[in-house]
Protein backbone atom coordinates (compact mmCIF):
# COMPACT_ATOMS: atom_id res chain seq x y z
CA UNK A 1 0.00 0.00 0.00
CA UNK A 2 1.36 3.44 -0.95
CA UNK A 3 0.05 5.26 2.13
CA UNK A 4 -0.32 3.58 5.48
CA UNK A 5 -0.31 5.51 8.75
CA UNK A 6 -0.14 2.24 10.66
CA UNK A 7 3.06 1.18 8.87
CA UNK A 8 4.55 4.64 9.45
CA UNK A 9 3.73 4.49 13.16
CA UNK A 10 5.20 1.00 13.31
CA UNK A 11 8.54 2.40 12.14
CA UNK A 12 8.51 5.13 14.84
CA UNK A 13 8.99 2.66 17.67
CA UNK A 14 10.53 5.22 20.02
CA UNK A 15 8.45 8.27 19.11
CA UNK A 16 11.19 10.12 17.22
CA UNK A 17 14.30 11.92 18.45
CA UNK A 18 13.74 15.45 19.74
CA UNK A 19 16.02 18.27 18.49
CA UNK A 20 15.70 20.22 21.75
CA UNK A 21 17.36 17.55 23.92
CA UNK A 22 21.06 18.37 23.58
CA UNK A 23 24.02 19.77 25.44
CA UNK A 24 27.20 21.43 24.15
CA UNK A 25 30.57 21.28 25.87
CA UNK A 26 33.58 23.30 24.71
CA UNK A 27 36.94 23.43 26.47
CA UNK A 28 38.73 26.76 26.09
CA UNK A 29 42.48 26.13 26.40
CA UNK A 30 43.20 29.69 27.57
CA UNK A 31 40.38 30.48 29.97
CA UNK A 32 38.12 27.74 31.35
CA UNK A 33 36.02 30.15 33.45
CA UNK A 34 33.00 29.92 31.10
CA UNK A 35 33.36 26.27 30.07
CA UNK A 36 30.55 25.13 32.39
CA UNK A 37 28.30 28.10 31.52
CA UNK A 38 28.23 27.24 27.82
CA UNK A 39 26.24 24.07 28.61
CA UNK A 40 23.35 26.29 29.68
CA UNK A 41 23.74 29.21 27.28
CA UNK A 42 24.25 27.35 24.00
CA UNK A 43 20.78 27.64 22.43
CA UNK A 44 21.38 25.97 19.07
CA UNK A 45 23.92 23.54 17.66
CA UNK A 46 24.06 20.87 15.00
CA UNK A 47 25.03 17.27 14.76
CA UNK A 48 28.15 17.72 12.61
CA UNK A 49 28.17 17.03 8.92
CA UNK A 50 30.86 15.50 6.78
CA UNK A 51 31.25 14.82 3.09
CA UNK A 52 33.17 12.13 1.29
CA UNK A 53 34.64 13.70 -1.82
CA UNK A 54 34.33 12.22 -5.28
CA UNK A 55 37.24 11.65 -7.66
CA UNK A 56 36.01 11.26 -11.24
CA UNK A 57 38.31 9.33 -13.55
CA UNK A 58 37.41 9.21 -17.23
CA UNK A 59 37.51 5.87 -19.00
CA UNK A 60 36.78 5.97 -22.73
CA UNK A 61 34.90 9.24 -22.24
CA UNK A 62 32.75 7.98 -19.38
CA UNK A 63 33.39 9.30 -15.85
CA UNK A 64 33.89 6.58 -13.25
CA UNK A 65 33.58 7.85 -9.69
CA UNK A 66 35.82 6.84 -6.82
CA UNK A 67 35.51 7.83 -3.19
CA UNK A 68 37.87 10.60 -2.13
CA UNK A 69 38.82 12.12 1.21
CA UNK A 70 36.38 13.03 3.93
CA UNK A 71 35.89 16.76 4.53
CA UNK A 72 34.40 18.17 7.73
CA UNK A 73 32.25 21.28 7.49
CA UNK A 74 32.62 24.04 10.10
CA UNK A 75 30.44 23.60 13.18
CA UNK A 76 28.33 26.54 14.44
CA UNK A 77 26.52 27.20 17.69
CA UNK A 78 24.26 30.02 18.83
CA UNK A 79 25.02 31.34 22.31
CA UNK A 80 22.77 33.40 24.57
CA UNK A 81 24.70 36.43 25.83
CA UNK A 82 24.42 37.35 29.51
CA UNK A 83 25.39 40.78 30.85
CA UNK A 84 28.67 39.39 32.16
CA UNK A 85 29.73 38.56 28.57
CA UNK A 86 31.49 35.54 30.13
CA UNK A 87 31.33 33.19 27.15
CA UNK A 88 31.93 35.86 24.51
CA UNK A 89 34.89 37.28 26.45
CA UNK A 90 36.58 33.90 26.74
CA UNK A 91 35.99 33.17 23.03
CA UNK A 92 37.45 36.58 22.13
CA UNK A 93 40.46 35.82 24.34
CA UNK A 94 40.86 32.46 22.54
CA UNK A 95 40.78 34.32 19.21
CA UNK A 96 43.30 36.88 20.49
CA UNK A 97 45.69 34.10 21.49
CA UNK A 98 45.40 32.47 18.05
CA UNK A 99 46.05 35.75 16.21
CA UNK A 100 46.29 39.06 18.01
CA UNK A 101 44.20 41.97 16.78
CA UNK A 102 46.95 44.56 16.80
CA UNK A 103 50.18 42.61 16.34
CA UNK A 104 48.90 39.92 13.93
CA UNK A 105 50.90 37.30 15.84
CA UNK A 106 50.08 34.13 17.74
CA UNK A 107 50.39 34.60 21.46
CA UNK A 108 49.57 31.02 22.38
CA UNK A 109 52.90 29.38 21.68
CA UNK A 110 54.64 27.79 18.78
CA UNK A 111 52.31 25.09 17.52
CA UNK A 112 48.62 24.41 16.92
CA UNK A 113 48.47 22.14 19.98
CA UNK A 114 48.53 25.31 22.08
CA UNK A 115 45.23 26.68 20.69
CA UNK A 116 43.35 23.58 19.56
CA UNK A 117 41.03 21.95 22.06
CA UNK A 118 38.03 19.64 22.21
CA UNK A 119 34.28 19.94 22.37
CA UNK A 120 31.19 17.82 22.10
CA UNK A 121 27.50 17.85 21.38
CA UNK A 122 25.45 15.29 23.29
CA UNK A 123 22.02 14.27 21.99
CA UNK A 124 19.70 12.96 24.73
CA UNK A 125 16.68 10.73 24.52
CA UNK A 126 13.31 11.60 26.07
CA UNK A 127 14.22 9.60 29.18
CA UNK A 128 17.53 11.44 29.68
CA UNK A 129 19.72 8.72 28.21
CA UNK A 130 22.56 9.63 25.86
CA UNK A 131 21.64 8.70 22.31
CA UNK A 132 24.88 9.91 20.70
CA UNK A 133 27.84 12.02 21.69
CA UNK A 134 29.84 13.68 18.93
CA UNK A 135 33.35 14.61 20.08
CA UNK A 136 35.29 17.23 18.13
CA UNK A 137 39.04 16.74 17.93
CA UNK A 138 41.38 19.75 17.60
CA UNK A 139 38.60 22.33 17.79
CA UNK A 140 39.14 26.09 17.62
CA UNK A 141 36.89 29.10 16.94
CA UNK A 142 37.24 30.52 13.43
CA UNK A 143 34.50 33.14 13.70
CA UNK A 144 32.69 34.97 16.49
CA UNK A 145 29.73 36.70 14.87
CA UNK A 146 28.53 40.16 15.77
CA UNK A 147 25.64 40.91 18.10
CA UNK A 148 22.79 42.90 16.61
CA UNK A 149 21.76 45.90 18.70
CA UNK A 150 18.37 47.46 17.97
CA UNK A 151 16.24 50.05 19.83
CA UNK A 152 13.09 48.37 18.56
CA UNK A 153 14.09 44.85 19.58
CA UNK A 154 12.93 43.40 22.89
CA UNK A 155 14.79 40.21 23.72
CA UNK A 156 18.00 38.67 24.90
CA UNK A 157 21.18 38.99 22.87
CA UNK A 158 22.57 36.02 21.02
CA UNK A 159 25.60 35.49 18.83
CA UNK A 160 26.93 32.71 16.68
CA UNK A 161 30.35 31.10 17.00
CA UNK A 162 31.80 28.92 14.27
CA UNK A 163 34.44 26.31 14.96
CA UNK A 164 36.84 24.37 12.78
CA UNK A 165 38.04 20.93 13.81
CA UNK A 166 40.15 18.13 12.37
CA UNK A 167 37.57 15.34 12.75
CA UNK A 168 34.88 14.01 15.06
CA UNK A 169 34.16 10.69 16.69
CA UNK A 170 30.85 9.31 17.89
CA UNK A 171 30.68 7.74 21.35
CA UNK A 172 27.87 6.27 23.42
CA UNK A 173 25.94 5.62 20.25
CA UNK A 174 23.13 3.88 22.14
CA UNK A 175 22.13 0.32 21.62
CA UNK A 176 20.41 1.17 18.32
CA UNK A 177 23.43 2.32 16.31
CA UNK A 178 27.13 1.61 16.36
CA UNK A 179 29.87 3.95 17.48
CA UNK A 180 32.04 5.67 14.89
CA UNK A 181 35.71 6.10 15.64
CA UNK A 182 38.58 7.67 13.73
Amino acid sequence: MAFSVTEFQGQMQFGGARPSLFEVNISNPFNASADDKIRFMCRTAQIPSSTVGVIPVSYFGRPVKFAGNRVFDPWSVTIINDEDFAIRSTLEEWHQNINSVQGNVRLAGAGPEAYKSQGSVIHYGKQGNILREYKFVNLFPSQIAGIELDWANEGIEEFQATFEFDYFTVDNASEFGGAITA
